[in-house]
């Protein structure tokens, strides 16, 4: 049977019907993406989506412009939004074979999207020279694909980063090292909170992927395995949940009415440094490298923001090299040929690379990062030497991509971890409903 595509795009799919499919291609570079506007009509038009920061959307449309203008496209239709509206709009186009020409993927998701047919097989394209990886590591390349065949290609590398306002820390006398056990990250944050009155924000919405982070400790197990939880017991899922109620008993955790008004997942929301007094900020986010520089420029002048590592009980097996910001060709695109180019643009082109200046991570060809490392800011040079120099040498291979059922129970975690936050449920009860109910719903999805 053909898989099921993850909850979201199941739920969409019968409001997909409801929805009128009038389709007018927005003209302006700065719409966000609307899946009543994806229409693939013109071949002179071009239609590309992604979510992220206002730096990224900024630098990705100046890039996109000047693709258009090397290969005379009239129009390019750049969309993008916050990354949970991104991923709703995303699954009623697919529902509705809607779908912009080259949609940003994340390696989440990129299992799902390939199994249900939704992206186009790169490799032809690949083999016929529209798209040139031979200066990509073998490693990175092989992250987009998906049963051998090539789905998606990152535009840089990633890792796990833990952002931290110094001069938070330095006011509370306390050291932030690489590298950090659970057990010091907790008492680091215990003592801020006591000298300070600035509290701690791990994740609010993606608590999954700090759980996955953890986990990989426990002989490199992960949190999705095939048709169930990649764990042995709910024993392993304790000590992520007891952080949150921990930080809950003893005052330092932040409190998720925080969120009530604001969008988890944007940057420039981010408790870290966006809230009107220390008990509604956070001296530490839990991101990804590729957001440093988003989140430097987004801050006040007064914010000093280092990066280290996410805390794990083995910093080797948990720290692991992530493909950044994929882009896929959808099965929609009117030109599949010309979306592959700008894959290959992405990738080769040192010019766009001076424009977008590692904003995704790490530029994945060699030579391209080595010709605009000069071109760098003092943060970008700094998340280029997080990565190289802190986790590539202490870290495992990446986790396979998420599989069907994934998207739920990352649901349920978060919704466990907020009744942790709020009081309603205990450590050692949500590690006990998560490894049931998550297994339940891996091996319902894998029928």
């Amino acid at each position: 049977m053909k898989q099921k595509l993850s909850v979201l795009l199941v739920a969409v799919l019968l409001a997909s019907t409801l929805t009128a499919c009038s389709k007018e291609a927005g003209k302006s570079g700065n719409e966000s993406i609307d899946e009543t506007s994806v229409s693939n009509d013109s071949a002179d038009a071009l239609q590309v989506t992604w979510w992220g920061s206002q730096t990224r959307n900024e630098r990705t449309q100046a890039a996109l412009d000047l693709f258009a203008e090397e290969n005379n496209i009239n129009d390019i239709d750049g969309q993008f939004s916050e990354w949970n509206d991104y991923w709703q709009k995303l699954a009623t186009a697919s529902a509705g074979h809607t779908l912009p020409d080259v949609v940003q993927m994340d390696y989440l998701y990129l299992d799902q999207y390939a199994k249900n047919d939704l992206l186009v097989d790169l490799t032809p394209y690949v083999n016929d020279g529209t798209l040139n990886l031979d200066n990509v590591d073998p490693n990175i390349v092989e992250g987009g694909k998906v049963d051998g065949k090539l789905y998606a290609v990152s535009v840089g590398t990633n890792v796990p980063a833990l952002v931290y306002n110094k001069a938070i820390t330095d006011a509370a006398e306390v050291e932030i090292k690489d590298n950090m056990t659970l057990e010091e990250f907790a008492e680091v944050s215990k003592i801020i909170y006591e000298k300070t009155g600035y509290k701690t924000n791990m994740a609010y919405g993606t608590s999954q992927e700090i759980l996955q982070y953890m986990v990989r400790s426990v002989e490199g197990h992960v949190l999705f395995g095939e048709n169930r939880l990649g764990i042995e017991s709910a024993d392993e899922l304790r000590p992520f949940f007891e952080i949150y109620e921990k930080g809950v008993q003893e005052g330092w955790f932040l409190s998720p009415d925080v969120f009530a008004e604001q969008t988890a997942a944007a940057i420039e929301q981010d408790p870290l440094i966006y809230g009107s007094s220390p008990e509604t900020l956070s001296w530490v986010s839990f991101i990804w490298s590729n957001q440093y520089v988003a989140i430097c420029n987004a801050a006040n002048e007064d914010a000093q923001l280092e990066i280290t590592t996410w805390p794990a009980k083995d910093a080797t097996l948990s720290n692991f090299l992530k493909p950044a910001m994929m882009f896929s060709v959808s099965v929609d695109a009117a030109n599949p040929a010309m979306g592959a180019k700008v894959l290959d643009f992405w990738t080769n082109s040192t010019e766009a690379n001076k424009i977008l200046l590692g904003e995704r991570g790490v530029p994945i060809s060699e030579t391209v990062a080595d010709e605009i490392a000069g071109l760098l800011s003092e943060e970008e040079q700094k998340t280029i030497e997080f990565v190289n120099d802190v986790v590539k040498p202490n870290s495992s291979p990446v986790s396979p991509p998420y599989p069907e059922g994934s998207a739920e129970v990352s649901e349920l975690i978060n919704q466990l971890t907020e009744q942790i936050c709020y009081g309603s449920m205990t450590a050692e009860e949500a590690a006990e409903r998560l490894f049931t109910k998550g297994n339940q719903i891996m091996g319902q999805a894998a029928e």
